[in-house]
């Protein structure tokens, strides 16, 4: 899992945590897939392979989307072994498509209890397609910031960096607050992220506040005032 790294390995790529995004971790119901057995030897290089697959049908058909969760943070230059799953934003008006999409090429989709994502299996893994975060539904001023970048050499949108840290912070509560799965994120990320931003948003919210103060205290961003 996530292990926190000295600052002078800034330059390499990080270990990738499982990440929960604002919204909640949905566990609804898993289908058996037919294709699990065609699964590659290890779940990172699977989990990477579903991550193309499913952007390549959606750019294909011309769907608005953006990668986000720890496939993100890799594709940022995050490192180690993905374990969890793929996760997608899209707008809760083309969930209806993307999800036609998915089911004419042959994927499996459906609806968990939660009502702020459809899950979908590809390869065997876990596909999360979310329109609903905690600050809100997934806009077009969100997929629009996002930037093209390469996913195990297939180019695709990845959620910006400041909006990548918001969805992460956003889903922090007295229930679920995991600081060490964040951490080496926001060490990654911190020249590329909009502290000021993060800091206007999230700066008054009891755990959020609480991360970021933890952020100063380990010197990885500076001091409220400082520069940054």
């Amino acid at each position: 899992m996530a292990q926190n790294a000295d600052d002078a390995a800034l330059d390499g790529r990080r270990p990738v945590p499982e990440l929960h995004l604002a919204g909640g971790a949905a566990e609804g119901s898993r289908r058996p897939d037919a294709g699990a057995e065609q699964l590659p030897p290890d779940r990172h290089q699977a989990i990477l392979e579903a991550t193309k697959q499913v952007a390549a049908l959606l750019k294909r058909q011309g769907h608005d989307f953006a990668l986000a969760g720890s496939v993100a943070v890799y594709a940022h230059g995050g490192a180690g072994s993905l374990q969890h799953d793929a996760d997608f934003c899209i707008r809760p008006e083309d969930a209806e498509a993307v999800a036609a999409t998915l089911e004419d090429a042959g994927l499996t989709v459906y609806a968990p209890p939660e009502d702020w994502l459809l899950k979908a299996k590809c390869l065997g893994q876990d596909v999360d397609l979310i329109f609903g975060l905690a600050h809100g539904p997934v806009s077009t001023e969100l997929l629009g910031r996002a930037r093209e970048l390469s996913v195990d050499s297939v180019q695709m949108p990845v959620l910006a960096p400041t909006d990548l840290l918001r969805s992460l912070l956003a889903a922090f509560s007295e229930h679920h607050c995991d600081f060490g799965a964040v951490l080496p994120i926001a060490r990654l990320l911190r020249e590329k992220v909009d502290w000021g931003q993060i800091r206007r948003e999230f700066g008054d919210i009891p755990m959020p506040a609480a991360f970021l103060y933890l952020l100063e205290r380990l010197d990885v961003i500076a001091p409220q005032g400082g520069d940054q």
